[in-house]
């Protein structure tokens, strides 16, 4: 059923939108909310059951979707992190407001969503942030190349199974935050796991965290540590300082609070000095991607991933006819 027009918009609000109502909530950009379970969200619409129907309502109407990840009265079937989270119309990933909790229920929750970026270059790490497909990583795990493979670890019975994605394209880049906005196009009709942003304003200096990804190919590995600066100034740009174990493969892998928010992508660390770790600040990360039209990759720019071979040498090493001539005319 899909909603037609303002009227029903209105009547439906009045009758669901109340006190003792819990669950999903679409909020309307005419500032009416629709409460029940959210049975689907895509580009075109989000469908809502409400109880007494299903509607389907156009994206152009939606202001923000809210998820209660718990029902009241409801005991989930694996644990859950979620309280609350939230997904303006349009916008490609999610803020949460998340219960804190350990490393362990943490990683449980949110590992499926970091994935292994691979080019014939080298690999580094990466994470979902919605379920259609699109991912951040660095930009230099990318850089100047096109030919990208996105492993994906999905938890199967007896432990996790690889799925590799060949099909990879990429969206936006910026080289000056190293950051890089991918989409993985041969998805199908898979939903993958994502996750969602923190909020800078709440990170504190010597508050957990912990970081998942492929360190020297060690796919899933996880390091904790201490937020140790949350503004440490490095040419021009401010990271997050950790002492959680940062090497080669963890490059635009996600830094994590103990709500499992993404706080940080990790992206330098030093290998000979323990304890250097920096992450780019999600507050970055979000200005990227919300400005993506900005940073859009360009295959016909020089400075976006392709590469330009140079023309091979030539042959014949004696000096041309023609400037023989041309220098015996002077």
């Amino acid at each position: 059923m899909k909603i037609g027009g303002i009227f029903i918009v209105v009547w439906l609000a009045a009758i669901i939108n109340c006190g003792l109502c819990h669950g999903d909530t679409i909020v309307l950009k005419e500032g009416q909310k629709l409460t029940g379970q959210i049975l689907a969200n895509n580009e075109k619409q989000a469908v809502i059951d409400i109880g007494i129907t299903v509607l389907a309502v156009p994206k152009e109407k939606i202001l923000e979707l809210q998820y209660d990840s718990q029902q009241q009265g409801e005991e989930p079937n694996e644990p859950q992190l979620v309280e609350t989270f939230s997904q303006r119309a349009g916008q490609l990933y999610c803020t949460a407001n998340l219960k804190k909790t350990t490393i362990e229920k943490c990683v449980n929750m949110v590992s499926e969503a970091v994935v292994k970026v691979s080019s014939p270059a080298g690999l580094g790490s990466g994470f979902f942030i919605n379920e259609n497909g699109f991912l951040i990583t660095n930009y230099h795990v990318i850089e100047k190349e096109t030919k990208i493979e996105v492993t994906m670890f999905q938890k199967v019975k007896d432990g996790f199974e690889k799925k590799i994605f060949k099909k990879v394209k990429i969206e936006a880049i910026n080289p000056f935050v190293d950051l890089a906005l991918l989409k993985v196009e041969d998805l199908g009709d898979m939903k993958v796991k994502f996750v969602c942003f923190g909020d800078l304003d709440k990170i504190e200096v010597g508050e957990t965290v912990f970081a998942i990804g492929s360190p020297l190919g060690l796919e899933r590995t996880v390091t904790d540590g201490v937020i140790s600066t949350k503004n440490r100034s490095f040419e021009g740009l401010v990271y997050l300082q950790t002492n959680a174990a940062i090497n080669p493969g963890n490059s635009g892998g996600p830094l994590f609070n103990l709500a499992g928010e993404v706080v940080g992508v990790t992206n330098m660390g030093y290998i000979f000095f323990g304890g250097l770790g920096f992450a780019i600040p999600v507050n970055y990360v979000k200005h990227f991607i919300e400005n993506r039209e900005s940073f859009a990759y360009d295959k016909d720019n020089p400075n976006t991933g392709f590469k330009y071979l140079q023309p091979d040498a030539r042959t014949n090493k004696s000096t041309p006819k023609f400037l023989k001539e041309s220098s015996k005319g002077r």
